[in-house]
């Protein structure tokens, strides 16, 4: 399958973010009540297939040489490869910034937190030594 990476400017909050967004468990993601068109804090890219329906989508919030990153899957691109494909964009996007990290930080209410940690881990993530729930990747 091949995918396709799209830069958002500005980025808005759409259908289409709702419906990904939304199909992640309570409290993972805090856009609940967006209204639609509303444009969204940091930096956001969606991913395309090759008819141009969108599987997910990244984000990315720069901060003196650290930046967070989330990712959030379509529930039927799950599997499939999608999830992997965002965080190396995301961490090619963080290189062409001069990054030194992305990191995630796994929210309290994350139905599998271990899971993630360990998906995260087999992707380049390693725990930060002042949190657990803080994973990070080096940019280079």
């Amino acid at each position: 399958m091949a995918l396709m990476w799209t830069a958002e400017h500005p980025p808005r909050w759409d259908e289409s973010k709702s419906r990904i967004l939304g199909a992640s468990p309570p409290g993972v993601f805090r856009y609940d009540g967006m209204a639609l068109g509303a444009l969204m804090p940091g930096e956001w890219w969606r991913v395309e297939d090759e008819e141009g329906g969108i599987l997910g989508y990244g984000w990315m919030d720069v901060t003196w040489g650290w930046a967070p990153v989330l990712l959030a899957i379509a529930p039927e691109a799950r599997e499939k490869g999608v999830g992997s494909f965002v965080i190396e964009q995301l961490v090619q996007e963080g290189a062409r910034r001069g990054l030194h990290y992305v990191f995630n930080v796994i929210p309290d209410a994350h139905p599998d937190p271990e899971g993630l940690a360990m998906w995260l881990e087999s992707r380049g993530f390693e725990p930060a030594q002042t949190d657990v729930r803080t994973l990070r990747r080096r940019v280079r």
